[in-house]
């Protein structure tokens, strides 16, 4: 009968630092100590890589782990931080509500949106609506024009609507995200980012960065965009946000997936953060595993195909037929306030069903003009020229939508100035905008794209029919 005594001594658990007490023989200690030395030299020479985690509910960071990151993310983040203008304002007392405020509007439009593309136009809206005030006086119309170019307008329409709403309720920015979470457009990211920030509640925020970066750290495999795993990078995120300077620390694991831990081409021999980095520990041991295979590529969905007619319909005063000086306008009509674009000015245009040949596509504007805009296009005197000007494809996040644009040329009936017709101003919102201020509008990337397209083609006739000037100059 073999002697039994107890035997204490630590075991490395691949689950983290643990001590346990063993009752064995001394054989069995021999064998258990064994099998760890075989396991150890097994892994040093790449035989045994360390394993993902299977169940991602059952992940977390040690109290070590957590204590290392925060340490080494916040240290070079206070040397590498980017110099950004909504970082640069206090957040003293006296300017809560301002600091609260410029970091809802940076954050909402960096929804989507480079940091590069985002610091002008947060300049500009700063110095147009320097507070929530300001904001909220604002039309509808205002915010488009001056967000026009950052594309998906429903995140400006929002940050309208949430303004006046804090506005009416006392004017007093919420601090908490129970609080801002009530407010038309805040999500649970941006109620996170704006209580963290600007308010140092010690609060989680999770976006694509911050989603990137916790994958590779704990080599996350399952579907970032499954509602349960969605759920875990909340709560991981939530682990390891620093108690003293949780705002710091939220935008240095969002600089950090912006920058070193990018999407395909991660700089981990510098990242600051790479002794805790599952993802790489696995790529070392392990040649077809790569840190760029985390998070797991979501296939996305198919962009549906759309085409419409793009009709830029130009009207020249009645002075212009004499050779004077052009003073054209041009027609612009407000899309419905519900639906893509919403509340948007654009050229007059249609869907289509399908794509369409010149005369089907024709037939369907003139439909549209004398239906909509009460414009009888049978009349042969009133078009002056209509010109087809060409095609292109402009792309929106879930549709491909191809342009047929042309140059619709008209002139008013007898003697009258365009202010003497009569358009139908029920069926449709619209307006005449003249050649200068259209230029200076805050047009969206697709209307500007149809008119930098009229001029150019207006510009290369000029310069290739020199005989028809008279033409040219009405058309300008």
């Amino acid at each position: 009968m073999p002697v039994t005594i107890c035997l204490h001594f630590e075991t490395h658990c691949l689950a983290g630092n643990l001590n346990k007490r063993y009752s064995v023989s001394m054989e069995e200690k021999k064998r258990v100590l064994m099998s760890l030395k075989s396991k150890k030299r097994a892994r040093r020479s790449r035989e045994i890589p360390p394993k993902e985690s299977d169940d991602i509910e059952d992940i977390s960071f040690s109290k070590d782990e957590t204590l290392q990151i925060r340490a080494s993310l916040l240290e070079w983040y206070d040397e590498n931080q980017r110099d950004l203008p909504w970082r640069r304002i206090s957040g003293g007392s006296d300017e809560r509500d301002k600091r609260g405020y410029a970091v809802w509007v940076s954050e909402v439009m960096l929804q989507q949106t480079r940091v590069s593309t985002v610091i002008d136009y947060f300049k500009r809206w700063m110095n147009k609506w320097p507070t929530l005030h300001h904001l909220a006086q604002a039309s509808l119309e205002e915010v488009n024009e001056m967000w026009a170019g950052l594309g998906y307008y429903r995140r400006v329409r929002f940050l309208l609507q949430g303004a006046k709403e804090v506005v009416e309720e006392g004017g007093s920015f919420p601090e908490t995200v129970s609080e801002l979470r009530k407010i038309k457009g805040i999500g649970e990211y941006t109620a996170g980012a704006i209580a963290s920030i600007a308010f140092k509640k010690v609060v989680p925020v999770v976006d694509g960065n911050v989603v990137r970066v916790i994958s590779r750290l704990k080599a996350i495999s399952a579907n970032p965009k499954d509602t349960a795993t969605v759920k875990s990078f909340w709560k991981l995120a939530g682990q390891l946000v620093d108690p003293c300077r949780p705002g710091d620390f939220n935008q240095a694991l969002m600089e950090l997936g912006a920058t070193l831990c990018s999407l395909s081409n991660p700089g981990c021999a510098v990242c600051p953060i790479s002794a805790q980095c599952h993802a790489l520990s696995l790529s070392r041991q392990n040649e077809s595993v790569h840190v760029s295979d985390y998070p797991t590529k979501v296939v996305k969905a198919k962009q549906r195909h759309e085409f419409s007619a793009v009709s830029v319909v130009e009207i020249l005063d009645c002075q212009e037929m004499t050779g004077s000086q052009s003073n054209s306008k041009y027609i612009l009509v407000k899309r419905p306030n519900e639906g893509l674009l919403a509340g948007l000015w654009e050229f007059p245009s249609i869907l289509l069903e399908k794509e369409a040949d010149l005369a089907s596509r024709r037939k369907a504007i003139d439909n549209f003009l004398q239906s909509s805009l009460n414009l009888d296009l049978k009349e042969s005197t009133r078009i002056v020229s209509r010109e087809d000007i060409g095609e292109f494809v402009h792309v929106f996040s879930h549709i491909r939508l191809k342009m047929y644009v042309e140059l619709l040329v008209l002139h008013p009936k007898g003697n009258r100035s365009i202010e003497d017709e009569k358009l139908d101003k029920e069926s449709i919102t619209w307006k005449y905008v003249d050649g200068k201020n259209l230029d200076s509008m805050g047009l969206t990337s697709g209307v500007r794209k149809v008119y930098t397209m009229v001029q150019k083609h207006k510009q290369t006739e000029q310069a290739t029919i020199p005989g028809r000037r008279r033409k040219t100059a009405v058309r300008r």
